[in-house]
């Protein structure tokens, strides 16, 4: 391997490690405040890919059909707990916002999609759309899978994720089939650097990752909804007495992380042909820088996705058989550091 070898691999491996960094920051985000490992979070991406890769040829996407039946299924919850005894029950503020954000909007969404001419779109709007219908399933989903269970073990909610993940698997098979689709890139630009070729692409996905992380930092430091999820991050109970909704904290949480797996999904649907299963090794990858920063730390969960991303890279030129392999051996130090290092289990910090 030569210098313009290394960095051409350098190159491709910071593209993607950028989009691994994205989820990473994501699975922190959803496990520091509810304590769900979210596996499904990487059909999140899956799902953007394909959703809007079937917009740019002109079809509806099916993905508006599961968003309106869970947004159904999640004001069916809402009107059983209206019909609670009155010490229980939810307010008619909280029906009438229920029933905008799970019936009006999917409503609304299905409506744009049958009236709008879907391949002559902008990509702006062809963007926009798919992150409208994507994205408002993270909070369903809590609502639907997670929220009932809010104080079980983290295995338990672990074992609920799994299940999440398979379902959404075989949803994904039914709704766009098991051929791939690849969506159109955001830039055509090309500009040879010495023995680099920067594409428009690729430097899309990298700015606009560091962009998110930037909007992300500023969002936890500078606005309040931000900083009740640090305060739920950091102790639900003490979070909790100070008058925090932790429900409220942990919907706006799985809402941040489906923006970011179906923008993920976005950003690298042009870069890969993308079937309905390939969400999870994507996801995965996230989740090994995820466990680099300890499901704690952001920062260094986006270091260690990237670090994911480059060696994922050097290792598809030299041992492409094995990369898969060498990248999920990553877990293993780490793993072994921090069970030596860390003396509390995290139910007994919680208590």
């Amino acid at each position: 391997m030569d210098f313009s070898i290394a960095l051409i691999l350098a190159q491709d491996g910071i593209t993607t490690g950028a989009v691994y960094a994205l989820l990473a920051v994501g699975l922190v985000l959803v496990f520091a405040v509810t304590r769900v490992i979210f596996i499904p979070q990487g059909e999140m991406v899956a799902y953007g890919a394909l959703t809007i890769a079937t917009l740019q040829a002109g079809l509806f996407p099916a993905t508006a059909w599961l968003l309106m039946l869970m947004g159904i299924s999640v004001f069916a919850i809402d009107v059983f707990r209206r019909l609670r005894p009155a010490g229980e029950r939810m307010s008619g503020r909280a029906m009438l916002r229920s029933a905008l954000a799970n019936l009006a909007w999917p409503v609304l969404a299905c409506l744009l999609l049958k009236s709008l001419d879907l391949k002559a779109m902008a990509l702006p709007l062809q963007i926009a759309l798919t992150l409208a219908i994507v994205a408002p399933m993270g909070p369903m989903i809590y609502r639907l899978a997670f929220e009932p269970l809010a104080q079980s073990s983290v295995l338990v909610l672990l074992i609920v994720s799994v299940a999440v993940h398979f379902m959404m698997l075989g949803l994904g098979l039914v709704m766009f089939g098991a051929e791939g689709m690849r969506s159109m890139p955001f830039s055509e630009m090309r500009m040879n650097v010495g023995p680099l070729t920067l594409t428009g692409q690729g430097l899309s996905v990298i700015g606009t990752s560091v962009l998110i992380m930037a909007a992300l930092s500023v969002f936890f430091s500078l606005t309040v909804a931000g900083k009740a999820l640090r305060a739920t991050a950091v102790n639900r109970l003490g979070a909790r007495l100070m008058g925090i909704e932790v429900s409220q904290s942990g919907r706006l949480a799985f809402m941040l992380a489906g923006l970011i797996g179906a923008f993920s999904g976005v950003l690298i649907g042009p870069v890969t042909t993308l079937y309905y299963d390939s969400g999870f090794l994507i996801g995965l990858k996230g989740f090994v820088g995820a466990i680099i920063g300890g499901l704690g730390s952001y920062p260094i969960a986006a270091g260690g996705a990237l670090m994911v991303g480059l060696i994922e890279a050097y290792a598809s030129f030299s041992a492409s058989a094995y990369k898969e392999v060498i990248v999920f051996t990553l877990i293993v130090p780490v793993l072994a550091w921090r069970s030596f290092s860390s003396h509390t289990l995290l139910d007994d910090e919680e208590s």
